[in-house]
């Protein structure tokens, strides 16, 4: 059972910018695309960009387009999400996940199998 551990969460003022990183155990990091998704109070879990496997593909929410970049380093098993300009309504708790599948499209949260526990972010206006 792999475990993501998620962690760069913080408060921050609204404009600026703040990198989250999720380290995963064992050693089929490479194999698996992954993704970070977010949920505010009182609203549903939301995705916001996955990396494919090999990291050549990406994919993002229309609302983070153009601020937010995925990212992975396969030799440190870890994946990144680099967050400028943000918003107030980017507050949430970030998540990362893996696919469920190696070598899948994973792109909706049932899709993905395995996720961290959470790490808050706080856009102050």
């Amino acid at each position: 059972q792999v475990q993501l551990v998620e962690s760069g969460g913080g408060l921050v003022q609204a404009g600026g910018s703040l990198r989250l990183s999720c380290a995963a155990s064992g050693r089929t990091f490479a194999n698996y695309r992954m993704g970070w998704f977010r949920q505010a109070p009182g609203k549903e879990r939301e995705f916001v960009a996955a990396i494919s496997w090999h990291g050549a593909s990406t994919s993002y929410a229309d609302s983070v387009k153009g601020r937010f970049t995925i990212s992975r380093d396969n030799a440190k098993n870890t994946v990144y999400l680099q967050m400028n300009s943000l918003k107030p309504e980017d507050t949430a708790v970030y998540y990362c996940a893996r696919d469920r599948q190696p070598y899948g499209l994973a792109l909706t949260a049932p899709d993905f199998g395995s996720w961290g526990q959470g790490t808050q972010v706080t856009v102050a206006s």
